[in-house]
């Protein structure tokens, strides 16, 4: 009896430690799957993104408008200024319903860059017609707008009132007046980026529609001169802008931004010898930035004057455009820590920081230059000179990737920041349009305090998922509140997810053809 208790001991020992060894290689898969690398279904997230500017759209939405909860919204715009303008269209730039013309014409300079740059990728993966619809949506309004060649309309809404309401813009009772800046009332940053906007994509439209590419570059054209020969700031002439979008920056960096543009669109020497002889008084070679956005534009100026100085076939210019491309890697440096000093802040979590409110802009921007910048280094087998060393090519897209999986949701929250992405993402969207019951499902009116009443303050999430936003993120420490209030996290704009566009369509490129930069400059396949 007593041996056949030994028997059981010895029976259940070895019991025991299979199922500690099994316990033991259970954490340890657990700890490696915890400690690899992520990996992110970019073609979806690239999907999404397109999608969003669907969300943004004000006028007449057409026949195959894909976000059924949105309708049509903003159909008297213009008719409040006594004439016959027509200003319908456009996009909402983010939460609110009033159509700001600086940062939409920023939006579309950044969808046809990225489509410039990596048009066949997005092609490749059947998305290059919505890229085109989302770039013709903003382009169209632009006609729109520019009514003369020295008159611009700047603004549709007021930003006071609709910031007082919270309304579906289908119920829109708020003001929509609208905002010009002319001859008198000059706007070089705005004459400027729309320049900038409608010369980028007159070269999208370039082969699938040449006459409406050329119509779009007679209008840059215009804008240019218009800008340059009535010099003065935007918000100088449109007051009403300054508590929403300021021009910080100034003008010349748009006058510079818009003549590279139309240099790319044209191969007129006027231009890119606009950008030569004004380098220094408009600062393109004198200011070292930290970052690029709606209001500041040196930096991608200077990615884009490198370029011409990689592709070398302007030697005459060599000692300008070096400069430029000094100061564009000073940027770059800045965001992948190289710089000796004047590098850009991260979070613990490692997402570069550079202000509170909406730093994911900042970051969108960012992601696409570096992007950008590593196809030119590898296309010219060159390197990127930092103070901190020399770096190849596959450091500053291996950089891209870690920005774009935190965005995607390789994060401390372990939270998708581009809505509708992943399992968890904000729900509790600062945007008037989501928060509310869609159009379609209830048309009864729902009144400005009515809004704020019965869905701002709502627990629940929005009833309208707003796929593909990318919000304003998380603070400092890598902290992120879901709620409509925290309108400096939670607030999506139109800037933020363009850029993405272009980077999201590179990486699935990579990782669908398993292809990334060698240390020698040549692609080859991963094992």
């Amino acid at each position: 009896m007593e041996e056949k208790k030994q028997v059981q001991f010895k029976v259940l020992l070895r019991i025991s430690r299979c199922v500690q060894q099994w316990y033991l290689l259970i954490l340890l898969v657990l700890l490696i799957s915890s400690t690899t690398v992520r990996a992110f279904d970019y073609n979806d997230a690239l999907t999404k993104s397109l999608l969003y500017f669907e969300s943004q759209r004000s006028g007449r939405l057409p026949y195959n408008q894909r976000v059924t909860w949105r309708h049509h919204s903003g159909l008297t715009d213009g008719l409040e200024q006594g004439c016959q303008v027509d200003l319908v269209g456009g996009y909402y730039d983010a939460g609110d319903n009033v159509k700001f013309g600086l940062p939409m014409a920023f939006t579309i300079t950044m969808l046809s860059w990225s489509v410039i740059e990596y048009g066949e990728q997005i092609n490749a993966v059947g998305e290059y017609e919505h890229a085109l619809e989302a770039i013709k949506w903003g382009t169209d309004y632009f006609i729109k707008a520019h009514t003369h060649p020295n008159v611009l309309w700047a603004e549709v809404g007021d930003g006071g009132t609709d910031h007082y309401c919270w309304q579906r813009p289908e119920d829109m009772t708020t003001s929509r007046q609208a905002h010009k800046i002319d001859e008198k009332n000059p706007g070089s940053d705005l004459a400027g980026e729309t320049a900038a906007a409608m010369a980028a994509a007159s070269i999208v439209f370039r082969k699938s529609n040449p006459h409406y590419s050329h119509l779009l570059l007679h209008h840059a054209q215009q804008l240019f001169e218009f800008g340059e020969k009535y010099r003065g700031k935007y918000d100088s002439s449109v007051e009403v802008v300054k508590s929403y979008y300021p021009s910080v920056s100034g003008y010349k960096d748009e006058l510079l931004w818009a003549a590279v543009w139309l240099y790319k669109a044209t191969d007129k020497e006027d231009y890119l010898n606009y950008v030569i002889n004004n380098a220094h008084c408009f600062g393109g070679i004198g200011w070292a930035m930290t970052e690029f956005s709606w209001d500041v534009k040196y930096a991608g100026v200077q990615i884009l004057a490198s370029k011409l100085l990689m592709e070398g076939n302007h030697k005459e210019h060599t000692h300008i455009l070096e400069q430029y491309r000094s100061k564009a890697e000073h940027y770059l440096c800045g965001c992948l820590n190289k710089n000796k000093d004047d590098n850009v802040k991260r979070t613990p979590g490692g997402l570069l920081f550079i202000r509170p409110w909406n730093n994911m802009q900042y970051v969108s921007t960012a992601t696409f230059l570096l992007t950008v910048y590593s196809d030119y280094l590898h296309n010219s087998t060159q390197k990127l000179h930092c103070q901190r060393g020399e770096v190849e090519a596959q450091e500053l897209i291996n950089f891209a990737k870690a920005q774009m999986d935190y965005i995607l949701g390789s994060n401390p929250m372990g939270m998708s920041y581009l809505v509708g992405y992943g399992l968890k993402y904000p729900n509790r969207i600062h945007h008037r349009a989501s928060s509310i019951v869609s159009f379609k499902d209830n048309k009864g009116f729902i009144g400005c305090t009515q809004g704020y009443n019965n869905w701002y303050g709502r627990v629940e999430p929005n009833p309208n998922v707003l796929v593909g936003a990318l919000v304003g993120g998380p603070d400092s420490q890598d902290s992120f509140e879901d709620h409509r209030g925290n309108y400096m996290q939670s607030e999506a704009c139109t800037y933020n997810t363009a850029p993405l566009v272009g980077v999201l369509a590179k990486l699935h490129h990579l990782e669908r053809e398993k292809l990334f930069y060698s240390s020698n400059h040549s692609l080859i396949s991963s094992p």
